[in-house]
């Protein structure tokens, strides 16, 4: 594997597109994610210096004087790192490009979800585009700036895919996960310890920039027990249970959890097409590496009989899903559907004029026609709308397993 600081980011041209027409562009994701790499490579190709929030001399110079502070590049472009830890300095960002129009005259990095903020939501409503950026990609990793997602919605003939790749690989892969600093160590143990300071430093930074709550030392906690959930349909009630946490007030911890980028939320699909569709979400880490390393997950602990390796390997494709549209020319969005009978698709992609690709993710090598029973309950109720359903397995080959459905050997999603 090539030195993870050096590895291209797919949204690379997206932000630069972005700078080209829009005064403020926001990249956000969290802590360790390449952020600050990503801004320097840019301001390589532009006149500009760039300053962090990290820094207490320029904490201090934003808090202070936040018009000083945004002025203080003239002409060039200013990029400010980690803008979350001074929200107020939006308030003169807003009054400085209303002043002044030109695009690209701010780049921000955001370790939380700017726009989650009271602080900061309505100053940067029309003003900054907002690109997120997520741990490593597999295909990037790989050198591929193709997309999955385009793929599939293009209508392409999937059935002659074959993979080197057998169940262990992706177990390995997955619970390597994205985070380039996370990959930097040598094994599962010494990435669990990265995560743990990870974690530590969260809580008690950016955790406490951006909320009130009085729980945060817990958010650690909260975070082990949904990735014991993953994959399953959340049921709020139970894990407020666990965690200790009484119902009514686990919801804003949740959230921050959110905003800190360190979960992310796949909604039920429900477009009324029976009664019975279950309105609740899944909510999964950011990263397969993350979850494995929380749930203590480690080389060689994911044997075949392991009830974690599917829900680890779910958390794997929705993750590179939800990266990849970040940079796919298709504008889909990301569900999973379940009913109350039963009937249950673990990704439903959606592109605005209605179009449907659904996905399943199976730990085996081998697939049945139980196995895309939920693909074919959702072409016979969509028609027409259903462009195609895949079981992601762990085999070799794509294995046609009715009409539009194929079974596909995992790593299509980012070799194809």
């Amino acid at each position: 594997m090539e030195n993870p600081g050096l590895i291209h980011r797919n949204v690379f041209g997206r932000v630069e597109s972005a700078l080209a027409d829009t005064r403020i562009v926001v990249i956000q994701g969290a802590r360790q994610v390449g952020k600050s790499t990503l801004s320097s490579q840019l301001l390589e190709r532009r006149e500009g210096i760039t300053v962090t929030l990290d820094d207490q001399e320029s904490f201090d110079f934003a808090r202070t004087d936040p018009a000083g502070f945004v002025g203080q590049a003239g002409e060039r472009m200013l990029v400010i790192d980690e803008l979350q830890r001074v929200p107020q300095l939006v308030v003169a960002l807003k009054a400085a490009v209303d002043r002044d129009q030109r695009p690209g005259r701010f780049l921000v990095t955001g370790s939380a979800d700017l726009l989650d903020l009271s602080a900061t939501h309505e100053s940067l409503a029309g003003r900054a585009e907002r690109i997120d950026l997520y741990p490593f990609s597999q295909r990037e990793l790989h050198g591929d700036g193709g997309s999955f997602i385009d793929t599939v919605f293009s209508g392409a003939n999937l059935g002659d895919h074959e993979s080197p790749l057998v169940r262990s690989d992706y177990l390995e892969l997955a619970v390597a996960g994205g985070y380039p600093e996370a990959l930097r160590r040598g094994s599962s143990r010494r990435r669990q310890d990265w995560y743990t300071a990870y974690l530590a430093q969260i809580v008690k930074r950016d955790a406490v920039d951006i909320s009130g709550l009085q729980r945060l030392a817990d958010l650690p906690r909260l975070l082990r027990l949904i990735a014991a959930r993953m994959g399953g349909t959340m049921v709020w009630s139970g894990l407020a249970a666990d965690a200790g946490i009484p119902r009514r007030t686990l919801e804003p911890y949740a959230a921050l959890l959110e905003t800190l980028y360190l979960t992310h939320t796949l909604p039920a699909w429900a477009v009324n097409l029976t009664s019975r569709e279950v309105k609740q979400p899944k909510v999964f880490p950011v990263d397969s590496g993350l979850a494995a390393a929380l749930l203590g997950l480690g080389d060689g602990s994911l044997g075949p009989i392991s009830p974690s390796a599917g829900p680890l390997l779910e958390c794997f494709v929705v993750g590179e899903l939800r990266r990849q549209l970040g940079w796919a020319d298709a504008r889909a969005t990301l569900h999973h559907y379940r009913d109350s009978r039963g009937v249950e698709v673990d990704v439903v992609l959606e592109t605005p004029d209605g179009r449907v690709v659904g996905i399943e993710v199976k730990a085996a090598a081998t697939v049945n026609a139980k196995d895309a029973a939920g693909l074919g309950v959702l072409r016979e109720r969509l028609g027409d709308r259903f462009v195609a359903g895949y079981v992601l397995h762990t085999g070799a080959r794509a294995v046609a397993v009715g009409e539009r459905i194929t079974a596909l050997p995992m790593d299509a999603i980012w070799t194809r």
